[in-house]
């Protein structure tokens, strides 16, 4: 697995190796959340790079319960790589049945709700 973007004006390009006891190690420790509507299961694991983005992107704004706009922006170009795929990412989140967007003081502010879907 590879992972590249950057912390502030730090790039980053780290590889990580899992051999197949680590993978099922990670998949015995990541359990769905009941409610969650994310799929976190073992399946997920082995998911396209294109849905384990889009896992950890969800998984992001979930932890965090809530985000404004321009912070949500930076964090999911770190976790993506790039401004557009950050804005896809952003997207697709706006249109996610557990997101609500708010406008807080002129700022969008995404928030993670399991309850709306």
């Amino acid at each position: 697995m590879r992972i590249r973007g950057m912390i502030g004006d730090w790039p980053v390009d780290l590889t990580v190796e899992l051999d197949a006891s680590d993978w099922q190690r990670l998949a015995g420790v990541r359990q769905p959340q009941a409610g969650s509507g994310v799929a976190e299961s073992a399946a997920a694991l082995t998911a396209s790079p294109a849905d384990q983005l889009w896992l950890a992107a969800q998984d992001l704004l979930r932890r965090a319960g809530s985000s404004e706009g321009p912070q949500l922006l930076d964090e999911l170009e770190a976790l993506a790589g790039s401004v557009g795929g950050a804005k896809g990412l952003l997207v697709r989140l706006r249109h996610n049945p557990h997101v609500k967007v708010e406008v807080r003081e002129g700022t969008q502010v995404f928030i993670w709700d399991e309850n709306l879907a």
